[in-house]
């Protein structure tokens, strides 16, 4: 167990060394750090919101805009399968009141196939009986859907999931690391991002739904009507968004059909090539190229607006069909503008319209001061372990605090390359680690002390000793490994941070207190071949 070729030894140092290096640009201050080569590791540990200051947002959702999504996908999803349904089954006289959809099947012959049709729309609500629409039929031919409470808190409860997944995805493109992103509540979703200068910006990327439509628009609407706001039955109004180059005008579009842009695989920005003006790109999947090519073959030479979030930023004519699956969106962009919008919809729409309820920005002060005890302690802590070790385990003790050294590099060199974030409880996992990384040298130093007591020779106490105590060592920290791991999977923010400095520590510890130190240990003997063992 004590044999350490020379591969070995070229291994592991060649491996703490670059440990040590990849560590380094994090322990420099900003300025020395533009000096560090470029051909070495960039890499650095991100500081928190707690250390680092940023930005806190409390973003809001309505739960009324949920139900009125869930009234008009429902509206669409009928009328779309009483038409092709075969026979097609006519409907009239649909309303919307008091949160219910009704509408009039023509032939009385065609309500049981109406019913069946529309129950393929309607599903269970997880384990409670129930299923998220009441479907009625009054008045021998009149349909009656009604949303139940538990489907809306379901709908609720999934817009929201996903809305958290949409505002990770568009932070992340931001080039910021390691956002604070929970819900909080039915209707509330906390983001946090440290060290960015920009929170406006960051109010802007998140506050817009991104929700993006091509509607054709309703070439039979009276200008007059539609200034007024007014829109023919089956129409409605948009107003145009401003920079749009239309300005305190509306557009009438035909309210159903179209396509939305959930369907939507990539948004870029880019430069239209006969203006050079920024524009955005887009493409879709195989379905919606095939309705966006459906769409304009079917409509040339009629104009269809292009309508985000509730506003037309232009409205141009099909001049030939579009096959290819790509368009190009333009609306008086700059290149920032057009590369916001790139980012919410390649990120997805929001399945909700999300308000900023709360706003706080986090000054760097708090984190300073934090960092400075926390360094206070670590130094202190660090200091006492290291004399401790070298007075009760002299050249055992030595070699414990060498490794319990570079286990320090090793973790701040691992952050740094997974791009992991530092936060205060982060900090104090750092100082635990400093504690706890000792203890698998003091088991193996008792035991070691043991086995000479117990007449072994030097090499038999050293080998018994490692190999004895590498047994409860990994049986100890397999548990602790865990319960890391169980606090990243199920914490959030401060505890993830807690979670990670800690599994890291626990990885790096053991390795550089069972593998280094003996490594140290069997060159000590082989050069030394001592005969007696002070330990």
């Amino acid at each position: 167990m004590l044999e350490f070729p020379r591969w070995k030894i070229v291994s592991l140092s060649l491996l703490l060394f670059f440990g040590a290096l990849v560590s380094i640009p994090s322990l420099l201050p900003g300025q020395m750090r533009d000096y560090w080569p470029s051909f070495l590791p960039q890499e650095t540990v991100n500081l928190g919101l707690d250390l680092s200051g940023g930005s806190h947002i409390l973003l809001e959702a309505d739960p009324e805009d949920v139900r009125a999504q869930n009234m008009e996908n429902m509206e669409e999803n009928v009328r779309a399968a009483l038409r092709n349904a075969n026979p097609r089954i006519e409907i009239g006289n649909i309303s919307h009141e008091n949160d219910t959809l009704s509408f009039l099947v023509r032939d009385v012959n065609k309500v049981d196939a109406a019913r069946e049709e529309i129950q393929r729309f309607t599903n269970g609500v997880g384990l409670t009986g129930q299923r998220d629409w009441n479907v009625e039929v009054r008045d021998t031919t009149r349909f009656v859907l009604t949303p139940t409470d538990a489907g809306v808190d379901e709908a609720l409860d999934q817009a929201m999931n996903t809305a958290t997944e949409v505002i990770r995805k568009r932070i992340d493109e931001m080039g910021t690391r390691e956002p604070t992103i929970i819900r909080q509540g039915d209707e509330r979703i906390v983001v946090q991002v440290p060290g960015l200068d920009d929170p406006e910006a960051l109010k802007e990327l998140l506050g817009k739904t991104a929700e993006l439509e091509f509607k054709l628009v309703d070439a039979t609407a009276d200008p007059n009507n539609t200034a007024a706001g007014q829109a023919n039955i089956g129409s409605q109004v948009f107003p145009y968004a401003e920079g749009a180059g239309f300005d305190g005008q509306n557009e009438a579009v035909i309210r159903l059909g179209g396509i939305k842009g959930d369907s939507l695989t990539d948004a870029r920005q880019a430069f239209d090539p006969q203006t050079n003006e920024p524009v955005v790109t887009i493409a879709f999947d195989s379905e919606g190229g095939r309705k966006f090519a459906k769409l304009s073959t079917e409509n040339v030479g009629r104009r269809f607006a292009i309508i985000l979030d509730g506003e037309v930023i232009s409205a141009p004519s099909f001049n030939e069909p579009i096959l290819g699956g790509t368009a190009q969106i333009s609306g008086n962009f700059t290149v920032e503008s057009a590369n916001q919008l790139a980012i919410a919809l390649r990120s997805g729409a929001l399945p909700v319209e999300l308000q900023v309820v709360e706003e706080r920005t986090v000054g760097p002060d708090l984190g300073a001061d934090s960092i400075e005890k926390g360094l206070i302690a670590g130094l202190i802590g660090t200091v006492a372990v290291l004399a401790f070790m070298i007075a009760v385990y002299g050249r055992f003790g030595v070699y414990a605090n060498i490794a319990l050294i570079l286990n320090l590099f090793l973790i701040l060199g691992i952050m740094a390359m997974l791009n992991a974030t530092l936060t205060l409880p982060g900090i104090a996992g750092f100082i635990l680690t400093v504690g706890s990384a000792v203890d698998a040298n003091v088991l193996i130093n008792e035991r070691i002390r043991e086995e000479r007591r117990a007449g072994r020779r030097i090499i038999q106490a050293i080998e018994v000793g490692y190999k004895e105590a590498s047994r409860a060592i990994y049986d100890a920290n397999i548990t602790n490994v865990i319960a890391a791991i169980l606090l990243f999977l199920f914490g959030s923010g401060p505890i993830r941070g807690f979670a990670v400095v800690l599994l890291i520590g626990i990885c790096t510890s053991v390795f550089t207190a069972v593998f280094v130190t003996r490594m140290f240990v069997a060159i000590w003997l082989k050069n030394k071949r001592p005969k007696e063992l002070v330990i």
